[in-house]
């Protein structure tokens, strides 16, 4: 194996650390300020420094890196979107290169004008309505239904989401048409002024990069929903972006890492101006250790993070080795917070301070156990089955 990222890639790498540095941290401290109280902070940029940075991105070739070059993107593989995603976690400051849900690469050419293209140029937002009040985020669980009734579908039942707000927008909702779990659920585009689709909640809140806002719910009352609007084929919701997910848990796994590594600098730079009994701390030996089990948690993933993206890039199948990458790259996070809560002597949680937003993400992790569970049955059953390790 070549250890060694490609040049066009570590080109690409650099202009996004850049961007970075440049442009996204200098204004976390107006979405920090609104933490700590201060009169002129935001939850959330404005939208004339958002277009600004849109124009921007787009000027140096980085808009719509993750999604594929036939859809109108860059169409970076694996590896250069992890490599896009480490350097964009390590701020707070909400802002991603025109990032889509995969579920919208499945759209037909029709459904591609209405919907998909509108969102990645910024016309439109789009709700990923899959979660239900007070329900596990199982389909099994699902109890929003459609049934199809004089050439409509008619959706009936309530969804959750914690995405940003939006203005424009249209949701896309999965909910029931059949008896069977997998192949009993279909997938719905529904757009805002549909009779008997409402939104409510989405009222501004605390969250890792800002971004989350208290739930959105997103109500369908006999909504009367066109044949056209069925994204893929009834019953299959389940496979709708399918052949991308193993690659976007690899490149959520690079995202735990740029949120490692911004918590180490943060800790490094407290252990280094922090003074108790007379030394900084940094010459303890136990701030020594934290520190370099940080480093060496982070080493590990990114290591396993690179070759599982190599593999996608070669056209290997990765379902085993994403599995293991989002599994560790949520332990490697919980781990490193523990670490920094030790280095700052108690939870970092203060608000107004990177630190906060950042192991909020911890938090968040923390509430997808049923996803972790699911990881770790993959792997299991992959080495029942005889896959070597």
């Amino acid at each position: 194996m070549d250890f060694e990222i490609p040049e066009e890639l570590k080109m690409m790498q650099s202009l996004v650390r850049d961007f970075v540095n440049d442009q996204l941290k200098p204004l976390e401290r107006d979405i920090l300020g609104r933490a700590a109280d201060l009169g002129d902070a935001r939850m959330f940029l404005p939208d004339e420094t958002e277009e600004k940075l849109v124009k921007m991105a787009q000027a140096v070739g980085l808009w719509g890196a993750e999604v594929p070059e036939e859809l109108g993107g860059v169409g970076l593989g694996t590896l250069g979107s992890c490599l896009v995603e480490e350097e964009l976690a390590q701020t707070v400051t909400p802002f991603n290169f025109g990032n889509v849900t995969p579920i919208l690469f499945d759209c037909d050419t029709k459904q591609r004008e209405s919907y998909f293209l509108p969102v990645i140029n910024r016309q439109k937002y789009a709700y990923l309505a899959l979660m239900e009040p007070g329900k596990e985020a199982g389909l099994s669980t699902m109890e929003t239904k459609a049934e199809k009734i004089n050439g409509y579908y008619i959706l009936n039942g309530k969804k959750v989401s914690f995405s940003k707000a939006g203005n424009n927008y249209f949701a896309v909702v999965f909910a029931t048409t059949g008896k069977g779990a997998r192949d009993g659920v279909t997938c719905f585009l529904v757009d805002k002024d549909t009779p008997g689709f409402s939104v409510s909640g989405g009222e501004e809140g605390g969250g890792w990069q800002a971004q989350v806002r208290q739930p959105i719910f997103l109500v369908f009352d006999h909504c009367q929903v066109p044949l056209e609007n069925m994204l893929g084929e009834e019953g299959k919701a389940f496979y709708l972006g399918k052949r991308w997910l193993p690659s976007r848990r690899v490149v959520r796994g690079a995202r735990c890492i740029g949120v490692a590594q911004r918590l180490l600098e943060e800790a490094t730079a407290q252990a280094q101006s922090w003074q108790s009994f007379g030394q900084f701390i940094s010459q303890r030996t136990s701030i020594e250790a934290a520190l370099a089990d940080i480093a060496m948690f982070i080493h590990a993933c990114r290591l396993m993070v690179y070759e599982a993206a190599w593999k996608a890039d070669k056209g290997e199948p990765i379902r085993h080795e994403a599995a293991m990458v989002k599994l560790f790259a949520t332990q490697m996070i919980h781990s490193v917070s523990d670490r920094v809560a030790h280095i700052y002597n108690g939870p970092p949680y203060i608000s107004g301070l990177p630190m906060e937003r950042l192991c909020r993400h911890v938090l968040a992790a923390s509430a997808t156990e049923l996803a972790l569970e699911l990881q770790r049955s993959i792997i299991a059953r992959d080495i029942l089955k005889g896959v070597k390790v």
